[in-house]
């Protein structure tokens, strides 16, 4: 049987415009494609540990409306568990709107409608679930306390936590000690930590500093150089592959929902990160969030190539 992954955060519908640079305050930018994508931190998180081998159910919140119904229906072609996705009456769906620069740089913009109702109540309902889980993973697009409930839950019944502190805040300390994992990005760990990272001196400063805040261990996602891993047994730079980016928008999820996939299946934590960093790359050679996330064989193969 698959390891069962239960993944709590955001659903949205992307809407992207590429364009040669990204606009300043009052410019207006004539950009070129458009599309329209399934994303979300937390949906995009589900479809690539689902996609990365996982059995994954998803909670979460969408609007009674078109976009909210074609998300349901992606998961579910997804294979996706949607037993604990709920229809909002009161609230549309969420939605972000994304510019993709020439470089693959982006800038987002999200209205998150009826994922900031998504309630500590709503978590309640699925503990059952989550208690029968391997890993829990979560992020920060849907209100705090929600997340806070989420990890008590799992974290009291033995069950691994992942938060990727996404969009970053502020985090209560009394959340770290049930933390079995966090993976922040450079900005987010500056946030959190206040330690600039320039370099792999300072990610492992910054890793350190969180370490020592009560989590088991600390991920720091450094972009195309790869991840910074720090545990009790192993401090170091674990270093990604080089590719010509497209679109870096779900860079970060797709790294998560692998790392949760491939924690699940109980791998070593180094070989997990690796399995990510490959996910991750493979993800920002193509436009879009969830279309552009990869499949276990085509992240294995591009492994199996760089490790042999």
């Amino acid at each position: 049987m698959k390891p069962k992954i239960i993944v709590v955060g955001s659903s949205n519908t992307d809407m992207v415009v590429k364009t040669s640079h990204l606009p300043r305050p009052g410019e207006t930018v004539i950009g070129g494609e458009f599309i329209t994508a399934a994303g979300g931190k937390g949906a995009n998180q589900a479809v690539a540990a689902v996609r990365s081998g996982g059995d994954v159910y998803f909670i979460a919140r969408v609007g009674d409306d078109h976009l909210g119904k074609s998300a349901i229906n992606g998961f579910k072609k997804e294979k996706i568990k949607t037993d604990f996705v709920y229809t909002d009456k009161n609230a549309p769906s969420g939605v972000a709107l994304i510019v993709v620069d020439g470089k693959g740089e982006n800038a987002i913009a999200v209205a998150p409608g009826a994922n900031s109702r998504l309630l500590p109540n709503d978590i309640k309902r699925a503990q059952k679930i989550i208690k029968s889980a391997k890993v829990l993973l979560v992020q920060l697009e849907i209100p705090l306390q929600t997340v806070i409930e989420a990890v008590n839950i799992a974290s009291a019944c033995g069950v691994k936590t992942i938060l990727n502190p996404a969009p970053a805040m502020p985090l209560p300390d009394e959340l770290f000690s049930k933390i079995s994992i966090i993976t922040p990005n450079e900005t987010e760990a500056e946030i959190l930590t206040g330690i600039k990272i320039v370099d792999e001196q300072t990610a492992k400063s910054a890793a350190i500093t969180l370490k020592n805040k009560g989590v088991d261990t600390v991920i720091i996602t450094l972009g195309e150089k790869g991840a910074y891993l720090h545990n009790d047994d192993t401090s170091k730079l674990i270093p990604s592959i080089k590719v010509k980016a497209v679109d870096t928008t779900a860079a970060g999820d797709i790294f998560n929902g692998a790392l949760a996939a491939s924690i699940a299946e109980e791998k070593p934590i180094v070989q997990a990160v690796r399995f990510a960093n490959i996910a991750a790359a493979i993800s920002v050679t193509k436009i879009g969030a969830q279309p552009s996330t990869p499949k276990k064989h085509q992240i294995l193969r591009l492994l199996n190539q760089t490790t042999n």
